[in-house]
């Protein structure tokens, strides 16, 4: 059965709006698991902008499903990773001039730096994916790197300015969800993801998880946690 992961992200976002407690996503975690979500996820920033660290060390109590934390393939993210061992940890693109990247890690750029942080993770115990792009360059290198999973960015595809456009992101992300599984990897999907757009990759047949966050908040603001990713639940199902 496909697993629907909820990414808290943008329950951060608006706790920043006022610089106070709340709303709190560790209160948003322990709803999500009571209604349904299979796992929990978060992007721990290098500037600490929106996750805490303090949030880091609660999330790893509260969450019974499955914990994956986003981070930069730095030195400082991993040591972070490996005082608060989650259940993954996820490599992202670092950040460029204060701003969240839109693309995957390049794994092929930086592969001696992630092999390495990859195989420390492993030795705590830690399951590792890559974000990446659906290339398949970056598909072959992460292999080598010794991921466990990989998560295909499907910015692309959720952003296609055309039918036509969409389609031909569609085709590279079962392509790529396809060779990933020959290879032994595990492979879910995120990126814009939401309501409309995701019937479509739910269809693939070696894809086991989907990252969805800001579709679901958004929808939860107005009908409801329950309804908002019960609906999503519905949808990949």
């Amino acid at each position: 059965m496909l697993r629907l992961a909820l990414s808290i992200d943008q329950v951060a976002v608006l706790r920043s709006a006022r610089k106070g407690k709340e709303p709190d996503p560790i209160t948003m975690v322990v709803m999500a698991e009571t209604v349904g979500a299979d796992g929990i996820v978060c992007h721990f920033r290098e500037d600490k902008k929106y996750i805490k660290e303090k949030d880091l060390f609660l999330l790893k109590e509260v969450v019974k499903s499955h914990l994956n934390i986003k981070m930069a393939t730095t030195e400082e993210m991993i040591k972070i990773a490996l005082k608060v061992s989650p259940d993954m940890i996820t490599f992202v693109p670092e950040l460029k001039d204060g701003r969240a990247m839109d693309g995957g890690v390049n794994v092929e750029l930086k592969f001696d730096r992630i092999a390495s942080f990859t195989d420390r993770l492993h030795s705590n115990g830690i399951i590792v994916s890559y974000f990446i792009d659906p290339e398949v360059e970056q598909l072959k290198v992460s292999a080598k790197a010794g991921a466990d999973y990989i998560e295909i960015n499907a910015r692309m595809y959720t952003g296609a300015n055309s039918a036509e456009e969409e389609e031909a992101e569609l085709h590279k992300i079962i392509s790529i969800a396809q060779a990933g599984d020959k290879l032994g990897l595990g492979i879910s999907v995120g990126g814009g993801l939401n309501y409309l757009n995701i019937s479509d990759i739910a269809e693939i047949s070696q894809v086991e998880e989907f990252n969805v966050g800001h579709a679901i908040i958004s929808k939860a603001m107005m009908v409801g946690l329950n309804k908002a990713l019960g609906d999503m639940l519905n949808l990949i199902r």
